[in-house]
């Protein structure tokens, strides 16, 4: 258990109670679960027999963040219409952050909001975006475009579920992690540099899941509508965004935490020009990228198009493009600016220079 009551970690066997027991207090008259293609039918018959699950109307929407559209929304919307949902009702998101992020919007602002339970069953969702209270969904081909912060009754961590996983889900995951250990001190980044993407176990994975969601509520903890000190965490986001909307749009999606850790590498070395990063932690950092998640496919003639991407990112204020820099590890720099020609230079370090 940690400093805030409705965040576990679950070890062992001990999902299903830890789980009848957070719905227990939340007092729910009806119980729905929400899926996705995959987690339907690899995650759900896992959690057979727990009294929740057995009572719950599952809700299955197609699995990729492609789906996390409005049209996914309206179904999860009806769904709980058709069922009866009231105000004191629950709904359990049992996925990865594309059914925490969908699930937890639907919930606060089905009926002006109704009580969630998030049991992330990926690497990414478990030190990403089941944490934070952010809720959401993309539109117009943009990330997360419309949202809302809300909070679940409990999330629920339980490494077992990344034994589910394949590579790919393990590192886009990892690329999120490297993030939080940016964000912390050198000893956390050397753990996670040291680990690797993919471990033998999940539960290999407990210490260090543990160490990067305590980094993501610390700062959360700080500012948990984004207006200071939670900006630091969109570090390689401005980038990785625009890294997503671009490949999205020609139809070859990549996952969230590869774009995140190329996203990483461009605004290290921004860091490094701007904030004076050591340029000896970037070239560390973007060896462990390409090593991990390869190149990203992209051209110098494809510039324009993803730094117009970033022009539409909503932490944008007045019209310019704000990134959050470090100037050294564990010390971020928030609304940060470069010209046009810096973020190009930067394009071109992670397409040549890794």
């Amino acid at each position: 258990m940690t400093g805030d009551t409705h965040l576990q970690y679950i070890t062992g066997g001990n999902l299903a109670a830890a789980l009848t027991e957070s719905v227990t207090v939340t007092g729910a008259d009806r119980l729905f679960v929400l899926t996705d293609t995959n987690t339907s039918h690899l995650c759900l018959p896992l959690l057979q027999g727990a009294v929740p699950i057995d009572r719950a109307t599952e809700i299955t929407i197609a699995a990729g963040d492609i789906n996390k559209t409005i049209a996914s929304l309206q179904h999860v919307w009806q769904t709980l219409s058709d069922g009866g949902a009231t105000r004191r009702s629950l709904l359990i998101n049992l996925g990865g952050g594309m059914v925490t992020d969908l699930g937890g919007f639907a919930a606060a602002t089905f009926k002006r909001g109704i009580g969630f339970i998030n049991l992330p069953t990926t690497l990414l969702s478990m030190v990403d975006a089941s944490i934070g209270g952010k809720t959401g969904i993309n539109f117009n081909g943009l990330k997360n475009e419309v949202g809302a912060f809300a909070e679940p009754a409990a999330t629920l961590i339980s490494t077992q579920w990344l034994d589910t996983l394949p590579d790919t889900e393990m590192r886009s995951g990892y690329g999120e992690m490297i993030k939080h250990a940016l964000l912390d001190d050198a000893t956390h980044l050397s753990a996670i540099i040291d680990a690797g993407a993919v471990p033998a176990k999940g539960d290999d994975w407990q210490d260090l899941v543990s160490r990067s969601v305590d980094v993501k509520r610390r700062i959360v903890a700080q500012d948990r509508h984004e207006h200071g000190m939670r900006k630091a965490l969109n570090l390689g986001h401005t980038a990785g965004h625009a890294f997503e909307e671009f490949a999205m749009a020609g139809c070859r999606p990549v996952p969230h935490g590869f774009a995140v850790a190329w996203g990483l590498v461009v605004e290290l070395y921004m860091s490094v020009a701007l904030e004076g990063f050591p340029t000896t932690v970037l070239r560390r950092v973007s060896k462990l990228v390409r090593e991990t998640f390869g190149r990203f496919d992209f051209t110098c003639d494809d510039y324009e198009c993803i730094y117009g991407y970033m022009s539409h990112d909503k932490k944008n204020t007045a019209g310019q493009i704000n990134f959050t820099l470090l100037s050294d590890i564990g010390r971020p720099v928030t609304d940060c600016h470069a010209d046009k020609e810096l973020v190009f230079e930067a394009f071109d370090f992670l397409r040549d220079g890794l």
